[in-house]
């Protein structure tokens, strides 16, 4: 083997011409008696709905109410990537209308269904129990 010897012009350059990076800390102060703390609360993000209109774009799209949503949704998050959060507030006020708008007609048509159904099934106890009373015209 054969023995390397390594020379300083090899050696990288040791400078401490380098900035540190500035993190912005939230100040808290702690003592016996009590905490005080100094942090500012984070601007809450606007929200997109984009879960909620997926779920109604595959399973309660009444009158594509449910992909209008979702156009919506993916305006919304498109403009909070920006940074345009005052514009992903709007977009995304109008998917959550455009969605509960598909919810409430689900829950419409649901109860209706059950209602339906419900009525159907008594009609067919209520006639097994009576075959006479059908109304077949005085034979």
């Amino acid at each position: 083997m054969e023995n390397i010897q390594y020379s300083p012009e090899f050696l990288p350059m040791q400078s401490n011409n380098y900035e540190r990076l500035k993190e912005p800390r939230a100040v808290t102060l702690v003592s016996r008696s009590s905490t005080v703390g100094n942090a500012a609360a984070p601007a809450a993000s606007p929200r997109d709905h984009i879960v909620w209109s997926l779920f109604n774009t595959m399973y309660m799209n009444y009158f594509c109410l449910g992909f209008i949503a979702l156009y919506f949704s993916v305006k919304a998050r498109d403009r909070k990537v920006i940074g345009d959060l005052e514009g992903a507030c709007e977009y995304g006020a109008t998917a959550r209308c455009l969605n509960l708008t598909s919810l409430i007609l689900f829950f419409i048509t649901l109860v209706i269904v059950i209602i339906l159904v419900s009525v159907g099934v008594f009609q067919v106890i209520h006639f097994q129990q009576n075959p006479l009373s059908r109304g077949s015209g005085g034979d």
